[in-house]
């Protein structure tokens, strides 16, 4: 086990462990992390290069390497050659010395609202945290340039970091954050939204390379089929933070009284 410094454990401040899916050296993790140490004693376990649109995919088929990693004083900073999952399993079982207070994910470079969310590994790292747990949250910029400006970004973490350390999460839940790309003071508020009911309309572009064998690469248009103006995609339409509770129970419990009437 890689324990935390014995500093980190004696000052009775919130240990906060941060990944991403962008990989350790990306701009969102180092303002995440920045956000973070404000609030306790931060160690991040990150992937060694980017694993966007892993979903919860998890190593079982090959093993996991794991360096240290030279982030930012004061910090405890890891890679693996693992997916967000594993960051977080290897995180909670082989890293720290005891399960962590809070579990921050991102900042991601690009959009993790309505259905993005089942493909997005930040949010599949937030959620492997609630099934600990552990309080988490997954944010994301909806700027997807490396050199997003990322400040008001920067203060949504810092706030909504706050308010999980005071008032804690249900069981099990974890939050979607997705901020608009603006200008920190263009930002209306932040709202707390439901998933909008808005899809990838898939295609593939059919090429060929240069040695005359066809391959595919995927492409598609978003479509938002949901006119609620309660959802997470209204809220960044009109500059305004979404935060959507999320959590991993599948069960379509509605459902349930249908199928038991099946002769089964």
């Amino acid at each position: 086990m890689v324990c935390l410094p014995d500093m980190a454990t004696t000052e009775n401040r919130p240990l906060i462990l941060v990944t991403n899916d962008d990989g350790v050296f990306a701009p969102g993790l180092r303002v995440l992390t920045e956000v973070a140490k404000k609030h306790g004693d931060v160690v991040v376990v990150a992937p060694d290069k980017p694993q966007s649109g892993m979903g919860h995919a998890v190593t079982i088929n090959g093993i996991l390497r794991f360096a240290t990693v030279d982030l930012m004083e004061g910090v405890s900073a890891y890679s693996t050659t693992g997916t967000p999952v594993d960051c977080v399993k290897l995180a909670i079982f082989k890293v720290l010395n005891r399960k962590p207070d809070l579990l921050l994910s991102g900042i991601n470079h690009g959009a993790n609202s309505s259905i993005n969310v089942i493909y997005s590994g930040t949010m599949s790292a937030a959620l492997e945290g609630a099934v600990e747990g552990i309080p988490s949250v997954g944010f994301s910029s909806l700027d997807h340039s490396h050199s997003a400006d990322l400040e008001g970004a920067r203060h949504v973490a810092d706030v909504v970091v706050g308010n999980m350390l005071r008032h804690g999460l249900a069981e099990g839940i974890c939050l979607n954050v997705n901020i608009p790309a603006c200008p920190k003071e263009q930002l209306k508020g932040i709202r707390v939204c439901r998933q909008a009911k808005a899809f990838w309309l898939d295609d593939f572009d059919h090429r060929t390379d240069p040695g005359g064998k066809d391959y595919f690469w995927l492409t598609g248009k978003f479509k938002n089929f949901d006119k609620g103006e309660d959802t997470d995609e209204f809220a960044l339409e009109h500059q305004y933070v979404s935060v959507v509770p999320v959590h991993y129970d599948l069960t379509a419990y509605h459902a349930i009284p249908q199928l038991q009437q099946w002769e089964i």
